[in-house]
């Protein structure tokens, strides 16, 4: 069985599995016009045994699932091209799990194309296998080309690289061959061509509509109802030709309606009969309500009406060739062939504005990919240096400098960033000095951030000062430009409620609106055969009143747009994306994470790192005890001092072992603090964190005496030393809350001694407290000012820490908190049962998920022991750095430091759901209004009735006036979430 490998570039484990593991399936998916069209696919696809997750993104044109295994995506393919899609398959990867995720031995997939072979020689496996004895070569998968070898290797920089690899392959190979890195095309590539290509088919078959439609217009409306009754042209063409009473204007629009109702109309045709074809087919599992009540898109509407256009005006033309001619006979021109060409001129011109608007919202963040520098300046020492491979190269000291292609470059390599440019790839500066780079177009913020010797810089942003030399560090498909956008494309998947609502709509949309129009002609039709109209109204008309009553039906049938309702959400929801995405915000959850940011009524941050800046907290105070020997701290009756468990020298060594072990900020603090402390002094035997409490770990000399000392060690919280029956003594307590009051976080160190002959018995109860540390987190300058925004606009704001409740309550007053909306000391555990005690205590009516009757709660972390509360929030928000973008818990992620942004997102998240109820109000009275007035309810009044021409017309002005009000919305919407917050404190 063949597995498919992941995109060349990116890292994958050397581990294979024994079995084929559930996989995830990529598609591109085009011909998706409306709601109702992703509904078909979801269901058409969860019929199907061995798939899960199916997620289908209308703009993005794309699908995915969870599959059992590889075999089931030809199944998938072929289903979704049975309802009258394209499919294709753009990847299949297996869901790696975290554990997996961590391995340090990774590779690299490699694919290589051959030019200059339409398919691989026989012997390449074999050269490539001799040249380089630990490369992998891996079966090709069905949708690669047949001159493309793929193959797993482990680079080591900078005796084995790509760049190695291709050299020496290229040497071994025949002259007329050439190879080049085979990229497939990503998601983003495959939807603009499906967008280009769709538009192309479009203008197209609105290219023969037009055509058709300027003789139309001037036979059909000028000549047959415009001029005099006695002027020449009009004369001409209502002579009777051919056969009976037919003139020869009416042939004349039958011969221009014939192409334009199977060539321009034809793809409305073709997907309405595979639509209904899949319903009605053998085997078929759909449901009753499925069949007659939930069936049909946009495109049997449209076809429907076009069709029985036609088909109504050919039937009155032989009924007419079959009538003996006589003066006055069908004068006027009474058929609709000149509906059919204006219903698809119109029509064609809102689909083609549609493709349009979508390929521009769909668009927006694909234009991130377009900051990554197609080639780097590379760094390479002489001696590794072939001329074959060298481009452009100046000598300098003890490098070369050359331009290499950025799919060329391997993590470990060391290349260029000149001053004004980009880095093509993330990585860490390796030269002395500093500079400031502009990173806006990652974090929105117009501010340069200065970069010293061993910062990570990131692809797309801008050097702007002085030139440096980066250690690549992630390349492409793994950089912080990759992951923005995946994350963001994930989100866009991801329906808000609001969408599923107005996907039931319009799943039953087109049977409302069948029955509607059906209804509508047998209500006309028994009118006119009542005689209450009078038989003037059909005089000479061909078909009498069933035809005359027709045309109100079709009216009907033309009129109804649900995609101004199907579309309503996606497009404002794709559009908010981008623009939050521009402004530094991922959008992980989707339009469900959107909808619910629109309602937040409590805001709850966490204190280190978030309300404070957490990256840079300093040691302040640092308070030490005589330390005696345990026993002696335990008992002062026995006669004789033992000598002490340790010497006040080992206090930094023991404390820069055990911080070291944590990411924690506090414990980058102290091991800031120690960084000089002398490791070899002692040997760590064990460390185990404890999240949100501390670190404990057990210690013993270094040297390899008999009667070496051993200890152990905690250090954390005051809560947590407790728990091991560490008590600071009165002096110490007196140290403690000077620290409290000054809005210190305080870390304890206590020691248990495990000496031989120490007198101790219990060890793990005789943990005596022997330092205090006090550390000093700024506060963020702009927290103040927004906590006082939040609470401006209603919102309630609540702070929960980890830490000590005298000094949680300081920070909450220096940011204007209230005291009572402080919860200290909690674990991350229990942070998350606090966020659910929150949402419980309204009687809020606003809906949700979870529980009845809640408020709307979102935690804003810095992702550090926050997971268990960003889950459990309805709307968890993560400050995090480019690390922490796919291991993040929230619905949001700030790549910007600035709590304005905060502001910033909650602003976008209202924006964009008011557009949202717009645009979907909008269409809903657009529908409400012109279905009855098509119906004919007006026409008592004087006879006024809405052609079906003008129903098209006005389907159309309808979806153009909600693009328009679209983008003008995403220009507020730019101008405004941000700048509002900027400048301001």
């Amino acid at each position: 069985m063949s597995e498919k490998p992941p995109s060349p570039g990116h890292s994958t484990e050397l581990d294979v599995a024994p079995q084929e593991e559930p996989q995830v399936v990529q598609l591109s998916v085009g011909g998706m016009t409306c709601a109702a069209c992703v509904g078909t696919i979801s269901d058409a696809l969860s019929e199907l045994s061995g798939i899960s997750d199916v997620s289908v993104n209308l703009l993005g044109k794309s699908a995915s699932a969870v599959i059992a295994s590889s075999q089931i995506a030809d199944a998938v393919v072929e289903r979704i091209e049975d309802l009258g899609y394209d499919c294709q398959v753009i990847s299949i990867s297996p869901i790696v799990s975290s554990s997996a995720a961590k391995k340090t031995h990774k590779s690299r997939i490699l694919s290589l194309e051959l030019q200059g072979t339409r398919s691989t020689p026989d012997d390449v496996p074999g050269i490539l296998r001799q040249l380089f004895p630990s490369v992998e070569i891996l079966e090709r998968p069905a949708n690669h080309p047949k001159n493309v070898i793929s193959f797993t290797y482990i680079p080591s920089v900078p005796e084995f690289t790509v760049r190695t690899i291709i050299s020496s392959l290229s040497a071994a190979l025949p002259h007329h061959l050439s190879i080049t890195i085979w990229t497939p095309p990503s998601t983003d590539d495959i939807a603009r061509q499906m967008h280009w290509h769709e538009q192309r088919n479009i203008l197209m078959r609105l290219a023969v509509a037009v055509l058709c439609a300027i003789p139309t217009f001037i036979i059909g409306i000028v000549y047959m109802a415009l001029v005099p009754k006695h002027n020449a042209g009009r004369m001409y063409f209502k002579e009777h030709i051919w056969a009976g009473q037919v003139p020869r204007g009416e042939w004349a629009l039958f011969i221009l309606a014939t192409p334009v109702m199977f060539y321009s109309a034809e793809m409305f045709h073709r997907r309405s009969l595979k639509e209904l074809w899949f319903l009605w087919r053998p085997g078929s599992k759909a449901s009753f309500s499925s069949r007659f009540l939930r069936f049909g898109s946009m495109n049997l509407l449209i076809s429907l009406g076009v069709t029985v256009s036609y088909v109504a005006s050919v039937a009155q033309l032989i009924i007419a060739a079959g009538r003996h001619p006589h003066p006055g006979a069908m004068e006027d021109n009474m058929s609709y062939f000149d509906s059919v060409v204006f219903l698809a001129t119109f029509l064609l011109i809102g689909r083609y504005i549609e493709a349009f608007s979508k390929h521009h919202a769909a668009s927006s963040v694909s234009l991130l990919r377009k900051l990554q520098a197609p080639e780097a300046l590379l760094l390479s020492r002489q001696d590794h240096i072939s001329s074959s491979d060298s481009v452009n190269s100046t000598e300098k000291g003890a490098y070369e400098v050359r331009k290499v292609a950025t799919n060329l470059l391997e993590v470990g390599d060391i290349i260029r960033v000149p001053a004004g440019t980009s880095p093509p790839v993330d990585g860490i500066i390796r030269s002395t000095g500093f500079t400031y780079f502009d990173e806006s177009s990652l974090t929105g913020e117009s501010r340069d951030v200065k970069k010293d010797e061993g910062d990570h810089v990131y692809a797309g942003t801008v050097n702007k000062l002085r030139s440096i030399d980066i250690e690549v560090e992630a390349t492409g498909g793994e950089t912080m430009l990759d992951k923005i956008i995946d994350v963001v494309r994930q989100g866009q998947t991801k329906r808000a409620p609001i969408e599923r609502f107005a996907d039931l709509i319009t799943s039953y949309f087109v049977p409302v609106i069948t029955a509607l129009a059906i209804i509508t002609w047998i209500v006309w039709l028994s009118i006119g055969l009542s005689g209450r109209l009078g038989n003037d109204t059909v005089a000479g008309m061909p078909g009498g009143w069933p035809v005359w009553s027709l045309e109100f039906a079709i009216a009907v049938f033309i009129i109804a747009c649900p995609c101004g309702i199907g579309l309503a959400a996606p497009t404002a929801l794709m559009v908010g994306s981008g623009l939050a995405a521009k402004y530094g915000i991922l959008v992980r959850g989707g339009g469900e994470a959107f909808q619910d940011a629109s309602k937040i009524e409590i805001v709850v941050f966490d204190k280190t790192g978030t309300l404070t800046e957490g990256a840079e907290p300093k040691v302040t105070d640092y308070s030490h005890s005589s330390i005696l020997s345990v026993s002696e701290a335990k008992s002062t009756s026995q006669s004789a001092l033992r000598p002490p468990p340790c010497d006040f020298d080992d206090i930094p060594t023991i404390v820069r072992h055990l911080a070291s072990a944590s990411s924690h900020p506090l414990c980058i603090a102290l091991t800031q603090h120690f960084e000089s402390a002398n490791l070899n002094r002692l040997s760590l035997q064990n460390v185990e964190e404890i999240p949100g409490r501390g670190m404990k770990g057990t210690f013993s000399d270094a040297g390899g005496d008999v009667d070496k000392r051993t200890w152990t060690t905690v250090i954390g919280n005051e809560a947590f030393l407790q728990e091991h029956g560490a008590i600071p003594d009165h002096s110490q307590s007196d140290e403690l809350a000077r620290m409290k009051r000054e809005g210190k976080s305080v870390v304890l160190l206590a020691i248990s001694c495990h000496e031989v002959g120490c007198g101790v018995e219990d060890v793990g109860s005789n943990f005596v407290v022997v330092a205090i540390f006090a550390i000093a987190d700024r506060i963020r300058s702009e927290a103040r000012f927004v906590v006082r925004a939040l609470q401006a606009q209603g919102v309630e704001t609540w702070m929960i820490s980890g830490d000590n409740e005298v000094t949680a309550r300081a920070v909450a007053g220096q940011v204007g908190i209230p005291l009572e909306n402080v919860i200290a000391g909690v674990l991350p555990d229990g942070k998350a049962e606090k966020i659910q005690w929150l949402q419980q205590q309204s009687d809020s009516t606003l809906p949700s998920k979870k529980l009845p009757t809640r408020r709307l709660v979102a935690m804003v972390g810095d992702g550090i022991n926050d997971a268990p509360a960003l889950t459990m929030a309805d709307v968890g928000i993560a400050i995090g750095s480019g690390s922490d973008v796919a291991l993040s818990s929230a619905k949001f992620i700030l790549l910007t430091s600035n709590l304005k942004t905060l502001l910033t997102l909650i602003d976008l998240s209202r924006k964009v759901f008011r557009r949202v109820k717009f645009n979907f109000a909008w269409a809903c009275i657009y529908n409400i209004i012109a279905l009855p007035i098509a119906a004919g309810v007006i026409y008592p009044a004087g006879h006024a009735r809405l052609d079906p021409v003008w129903s098209a017309l006005a389907m159309t002005l309808s979806f153009i006036d909600i693009r328009r009000l679209q983008f003008s919305g995403a220009a507020t919407l730019s101008r405004t979430s941000n700048a509002r917050w900027n400048g301001r404190s």
